[in-house]
């Protein structure tokens, strides 16, 4: 019998069964011995196959075989440098909720969010979530950031979920759809999940006051089929995302600025740091590709996993300015 995983908590799985019913699952010991280097052999939105069995008057399911996957998202492992985690599979979009300081996401955590989509071809979508808290500075803030990603080809929506504000336009790109919500804790990714669809009223928590940060309230991922005919995985929030198995010379494929401009560089394995006659280095002097971008690829490319934290686009707008100027 076949299924779809609608939920994972390390030992054991939720799954949605052809028949619409769901049925908690383990998997074989096997699993854990074929080489996968994840922490999580199946991750939430995969299909599998799985028996029936009988425990103390209970029926459960055994996992014994996971289908090929169209794609994932996959990142490292928080505690285990050499493992990964898979966020997800088998997704049709997914939308990274940004917000500009309520708490701050910052460039380098966007940009390798997004590296990882392209990577696994999968559309992103940019939510600048909470524009209802936005004072003027941070509203300049976003409009840039908006800019910046829009520029490239990335889809940008602003919402508010307090406000209603651009819900249907949300729910118009989920439709059909198996989309993932992910971003920062405190984002207010629960929070617009429940916007879109009230009736799962799931945990939700004010971020704090003192760090700026948001408190966990999804301890797991879990898919939701919602009534307008989509589906959408919450997931937990993230801190950090480490770049995983990517070869130097296949990053600067994954910056999409960078792929449009590669046939121009002198060099086919030109990785745009030193090299004489760089395209995309020429476009950055011509303030065509923002700093950001640029400073975030070029920590990606160094294996910088320590310092991809920090505020990256005020420094970007202080170039970008005093190249206008110039």
């Amino acid at each position: 019998m076949t299924g779809t995983v609608y939920k994972s908590t390390g030992s054991w799985y939720t799954v949605k069964t052809e028949a619409g019913n769901f049925l908690e699952c383990r998997i074989k010991g096997k699993f854990r011995m074929k080489g996968i280097k994840s922490t999580n052999p199946i991750a939430v939105g995969d299909i599998v196959d799985y028996e029936l069995e009988d425990t103390a008057d209970v029926t459960t399911g055994v996992i014994t075989n996971i289908h090929d996957r169209k794609n994932y998202i996959v990142r490292k492992s928080v505690n285990l440098s050499k493992q990964t985690h898979i966020i997800a599979t088998n997704i049709d979009v997914v939308f990274l909720l940004v917000t500009i300081n309520n708490p701050p996401t910052t460039t380098s955590f966007i940009d390798r969010f997004l590296v990882t989509a392209e990577a696994y071809g999968i559309e992103a979508v940019l939510i600048f979530n909470k524009i209802d808290t936005y004072d003027e500075a941070t509203l300049d803030e976003q409009l840039y950031l908006q800019y910046i990603y829009s520029q490239i080809g990335y889809k940008c929506l602003r919402v508010s979920a307090q406000q209603n504000k651009g819900l249907e336009e949300l729910k118009a790109m989920m439709k059909g759809k198996v989309s993932m919500f992910s971003g920062h804790s405190g984002v207010g990714k629960s929070t617009l999940v429940n916007a879109l669809e009230p009736t799962l009223n799931l945990k939700t928590k004010e971020i704090s006051e003192q760090h700026q940060q948001g408190q966990h309230t999804t301890t797991f991922a879990e898919m939701f089929d919602l009534s307008f005919g989509a589906k959408i995985i919450d997931t937990p929030g993230i801190r950090g995302f480490g770049i995983v198995d990517m070869e130097k010379q296949e990053i600067g494929d994954y910056f999409p600025e960078f792929f449009a401009l590669k046939d121009q560089c002198k060099f086919n394995n030109c990785l745009h740091k030193e090299e004489p006659h760089c395209a995309v280095k020429a476009a950055l002097e011509k303030d065509e590709i923002a700093w950001s971008r640029y400073k975030s690829y070029l920590q990606i490319l160094e294996g910088d996993d320590e310092n991809y934290r920090g505020d990256d686009y005020a420094a970007d707008r202080k170039a970008s300015d005093e190249t206008r100027q110039s």
